[in-house]
This record gives C-alpha cells, structure tokens and sequence, in this order.
C-alpha cells in the first residue's frame, strides 16, 4: 500500500508540471491563432523587486512584473529561449528523464536555440521557473551533485525502475550522494533526533570516523561549501516532514556565515521559490568569538573578507543578535580560521569537546 502511494504521488507532481507546461504552450498557441504576437509575462527578478520578509523569513519577489513579446525584436531571443526550455522541461517530465544544468546547455544546440554561455542558460532556465511557478527540480534538471549524506535514515525510491526499492543511508562509508533519485525519495524510518550539516569534506569523513552519527544521534549532511539547491530542499524536508532540528558548521568567516544563511533563509537568486528554506536551523560555528575562546590558529581577513562583512552587517537576514555579534567580532580581530583549526588540539578533539559543546550552546 505505501508503495503505491508513493508511486501515486509521483505522478502526481509529474501531472501537475506537464499540466502547467502544456498550458503554457496552449496560451502561446491560442495568441498566434488569435492573430497577436505571442508574450509571456512573469515575475521580475530585478533588485528592486527582491524584498525581505520577516514572516517567511526569506527573499520573496515583489508585484512587479516583466513581459516578453515576439513583437519586441529585443525579446525574440530571451522569448524563444524560454519557450524551447519549456518544451524541453516537458521532454524531461513525460519520459520522466533527468537532465543537468550542463545538458540543457548543450541540448539547445541540438534545436539551434543556442546560449552564449551557461549562466544565460541557467538564467532561462530560472525565468521558466518564475513563469510556471515550479523549480527546475520540478522539471528534473539539477546541478552536478557534489553534497552527501550519511547517517541511520532508510529511504525509499521512487524513480522508474527503483520504484519501492529502500536504501539505508549508512550503506556507504563514504555517505550517498544526494542527487536526483534521493531528493525525490520517500522517508521509510530513522532513530536520528538531529541534522548535522557541515562545509567541508574532510570533517565530513572525519564525523564518519569518529561515528559522530552515533555519538549525537544524527544525520550528517556535506554541503561541499555553499549547499546545492537540492540539498537544501532535502534540509527542509528532513526539518519538516521528520521535525529533525538542524545544526550547521562552517568555516568561521563571511563566506561560512552566508553558507549557513542560504540554508536558514535562503538566497535572492531563490526568491521565486518556496521548500528551500529551513528558517529555524542554527548556525553553531565555527564563530568569531570561538577562534578567541578557543585560541585557534587563524589568518588574517583580507580586505575582501571585511568587505563581505559589512555587506552582510547591512543585510536583513544578518539582524539577529548572534549574527550582528559574531560580524561585530570579526571586524574587531580581523581573522578568520577554518574547521580544521582544532586539529591542534588533536584529531578527535573536535567531536569530543567542541561539538558536543556547541549543541548544547544552540539547541
């Protein structure tokens, strides 16, 4: 019975995202039969129209809107464009194919709808998202996966020839990439009381080591520097559907700290979309104050760093009091230090003094 429930949800979102791709194409064919030049309007994505709220706890687009028309010779490109990404997402969802970022690059060249480079392909591929309201994920186009997940939770596929098949996520001492087939699983059963998400690979592997999943009762999760989108949809849903609380380790500087923010609150780039936010996950460190309070070794903040600080000072997301502290507390002694850093204190220092006592500092 599970098993087909899963399937049927499955089909489901499939039916729903041809349903809204197809209407788009019926609305593009009515106004050409219709005699009028075909358009499509959208969301605007520009800077004036991304705003913060502090209910969602997220970027959000304004009202403003954008509309391209074959009658605008400017428009023609960016129109057709998007319309064949359409087609092509539609390609992908009714022979339930998966495609990357990368491939839907190439793949225009096979329709001579060519992009110059691939962020213009990225970009049509996000304005197919404004317009149809769905992520790229919904369509089965994902970036190269790079992220991983270890720990006691048995999933269940639902991808063609998979469908029912269940994985435990500690049947690779390396973790299990999360790529398509795992985002879209479905939750079968866990022990773990907590997620914890970390930067780097090698702590990854240390936490392995050490059976950090044991230890603390948790999922390990590699967000391999800044997390993948669909790594951060796989946060929430573990936040959410499994009520897991979300602990988050970076590196301690500007760019650790935007690290754990996209996955709290999301990013601008995102502001169109919904589930790839988990808004009451911690940033536990590593923290200004903790290369202070632990005397790591450290190096000096560039002046990029420090720019990148007073951005982030002026940044909505940044107004909370550990966030304004810990910014605060950078600019004032002017170093940073990586995860690693307490590798001088010994190699398992860091699982048996400095993680158990930051859960506790964050729970």
């Amino acid at each position: 019975m599970k098993e087909k429930k899963i399937e049927s949800l499955a089909k489901e979102k499939r039916r729903e995202v041809l349903k809204n791709l197809r209407g788009l194409g019926a609305r593009l064919y009515n106004q050409m039969d219709n005699g009028v030049f075909p358009w499509i309007k959208m969301p605007s994505r520009s800077i004036e129209n991304i705003f913060y709220s502090p209910e969602l706890r997220q970027y959000i687009l304004g009202d403003k809107t954008v509309q391209r028309s074959a009658r605008n010779i400017r428009h023609i490109r960016p129109f057709t464009q998007v319309v064949w990404a359409g087609y092509f997402a539609s390609e992908l969802a009714r022979n339930r194919k998966t495609s990357t970022l990368r491939d839907v690059y190439y793949s225009a060249q096979a329709y001579e709808i060519p992009f110059k480079d691939q962020p213009e392909s990225n970009s049509i591929i996000t304005d197919l998202e404004t317009v149809t309201g769905f992520s790229r994920e919904d369509f089965n186009v994902f970036p190269e996966e790079r992220s991983a997940i270890f720990g006691d939770l048995t999933i269940e596929y639902t991808v063609p020839g998979y469908e029912g098949k269940q994985l435990d996520l500690m049947s690779h001492p390396d973790g299990v990439m999360i790529g398509p087939a795992l985002t879209s699983s479905e939750f079968v059963k866990t022990k773990a009381d907590k997620v914890i998400a970390i930067e780097k690979g090698g702590l990854f592997t240390r936490f392995i080591e050490e059976r950090v999943h044991k230890k603390f009762n948790a999922l390990l999760i590699l967000t391999a520097g800044q997390a993948p989108r669909a790594t951060r949809h796989f946060i929430h849903r573990l936040n959410k559907e499994l009520k897991l609380p979300v602990f988050i380790f970076t590196d301690g500087d500007p760019w650790g700290m935007h690290i754990a923010m996209v996955i709290i609150s999301g990013s601008a780039n995102a502001a169109h979309l919904r589930e790839l936010t988990t808004p009451d996950a911690k940033w536990s460190g590593v923290w200004a104050t903790d290369i202070v309070d632990y005397k790591l070794p450290s190096d000096a903040l560039t002046e990029v760093d420090i720019k990148r600080l007073h951005e982030l000072e002026r940044d909505p997301r940044y107004k909370g009091e550990l966030w304004q502290r810990e910014i605060k507390k950078f600019l004032s002694i002017k170093k940073k230090a990586e995860q690693e850093a307490f590798s001088r204190y010994g190699l398992t220092y860091i699982v048996d003094e400095y993680l158990p006592a930051k859960l506790k500092e964050t729970n």
